[in-house]
């Protein structure tokens, strides 16, 4: 009668018991979070990051990141590429920065190509490196055939 579970979490629990076929990582890929990751300062990671959800890295991350949203601040640092739709840096990145909104507070220092959709630089923000407007893509970047190069040859110049 009282229980301190939900009708829900039990159904979802009794479900689990039942398909014992479903593992962990099934489960996992089908759960939505609404909730950022933070990266606290004192954090250090040495490898790469996917996530369909929001990242807030106030530590240091050394590999590339995949995500929907990246907020980097001002203690954050990025040595590696990014991939995002939306991306807001406070902090430091060494390295090439794909997303389709893309903006660098006054406190950011980015070495590294930018390709965005949407740039918003603060005055005081540092960039070393070429930004190139472009419509975001989420596929991975891809080398064009030999039929595409061929066409961009044959136009007149």
């Amino acid at each position: 009668m009282f229980s301190k579970y939900t009708k829900k979490e039990i159904v979802a629990n009794n479900v689990f018991k039942k398909n014992k076929s479903v593992n962990t990582a099934q489960k996992v890929k089908n759960m939505t979070n609404n909730a950022p990751s933070i990266i606290g300062a004192d954090v250090v990671i040495i490898g790469n990051i996917i996530t369909k959800g929001e990242i807030q890295l106030d530590g240091k991350v050394e590999g590339d990141i995949q995500s929907t949203s990246l907020t980097i601040g001002e203690s954050g640092m990025v040595s590696g590429s990014i991939k995002t739709e939306e991306i807001t840096v406070k902090g430091q990145v060494k390295g090439k920065i794909n997303g389709r909104s893309i903006r660098l507070e006054k406190t950011s220092k980015v070495t590294g190509d930018l390709n965005h959709e949407s740039l918003s630089i603060e005055a005081g923000a540092f960039i070393e490196g070429s930004i190139k407007h472009n419509k975001y893509s989420n596929t991975p970047d891809s080398v064009p055939s030999n039929k595409s190069i061929k066409t961009i040859l044959k136009q007149p110049l």
